[in-house]
């Protein structure tokens, strides 16, 4: 099935035929949580494993192709993104089965969508993962953590697809998961996890939750145009500790500000570009970095062309 968000461009010719959707010239702003960035040349939402499988397979050997989750993470700049976007949105890619001590969910899953799976099988242990904004397949390439636990605490394996389109199953230590970073191959595309659960009141977990989100409420920017904390923690310390100390905590470039709640946050409040929130980063970066001489490394994922 092929479908397109404007007129068929020329690429488009060139893909094979899938049983997903294609859409040309998708502006990247409706799909990251700064609203910001270009169009993709095209978009690629595959049916299932088999028909990603058959396109790495297929496509043109040169052909430039990336993958995005929720954009909860990403800063895709004002010239978009050449070549083909693959998301992991089909109801396969949001599915779950349960298993002996373990829940296996398509990387496509909100993590906010877990909230529901767990009180309802009164299962725990994924509390921390509720709380983080995006897809589960971005947790796993940033490791994404928060509330004293990280994703390689409850991982099991992944189901990856390569870029020759050979399908498997990776266990978690393969994936050599650290703060905020993994180490596996660019062209592996994650499309399920399997996460380790225990049995648990499903009070208690609520409890938990609400707990959680109630402190991202009180201490970090909410109901606002961001992509979480910008920069990693230098080992033993705090970036917003940094960034404040360096004079940066009021920073703005046109609608790029810095967090007032948060300084680690950049925000668009309201007709920011792509190019005014990198700015803003690396501005903060060079100032950290001429008054601490600690260089601070992004956090959010940056990717496409200057416009």
């Amino acid at each position: 099935m092929l479908g397109f968000g404007k007129k068929k461009n020329d690429l488009v010719k060139l893909l094979p035929e899938v049983r997903g959707k294609y859409l040309c010239d998708v502006p990247m702003s409706k799909h990251t949580w700064f609203a910001v960035g270009g169009p993709a040349e095209v978009m690629f939402f595959p049916f299932d494993n088999d028909d990603l499988s058959w396109f790495l397979r297929a496509k043109p050997y040169n052909l430039p192709v990336c993958v995005v989750g929720g954009g909860s993470n990403l800063l895709v700049r004002d010239g978009g993104i050449p070549g083909v976007v693959i998301k992991l949105d089909s109801a396969f890619y949001k599915s779950w089965t349960k298993g002996e001590g373990e829940i296996t969910c398509g990387a496509g899953m909100r993590n906010a969508d877990l909230k529901k799976i767990m009180l309802e099988n009164k299962l725990g242990g994924l509390e921390f993962l509720v709380s983080i904004p995006g897809h589960l397949g971005g947790a796993v390439k940033t490791n994404a953590g928060c509330f004293g636990k990280e994703l390689k605490d409850v991982l099991v394996k992944a189901t990856i697809v390569n870029g020759d389109g050979e399908i498997r199953e990776v266990p978690a230590k393969d994936l050599s998961l650290s703060y905020r970073s993994s180490v596996f191959p660019d062209d592996w595309i994650i499309t399920s996890l399997t996460l380790k659960v225990e049995p648990k009141d499903p009070e208690e977990t609520l409890k938990i939750m609400n707990e959680q989100k109630n402190y991202r409420i009180k201490n970090q920017p909410h109901n606002v145009k961001t992509a979480g904390s910008t920069f990693k923690n230098p080992e033993g310390l705090r970036a917003w500790e940094l960034i404040k100390k360096a004079g940066c905590a009021d920073l703005h470039i046109n609608g790029a500000k810095v967090s007032e709640k948060h300084c680690n946050f950049l925000v668009n409040a309201g007709g920011a570009t792509a190019h005014d929130i990198e700015t803003l980063g690396e501005t903060i970066v060079q100032k950290v970095k001429e008054t601490t001489s600690i260089t601070l490394e992004w956090e959010v994922k940056r990717m496409g062309i200057h416009k």
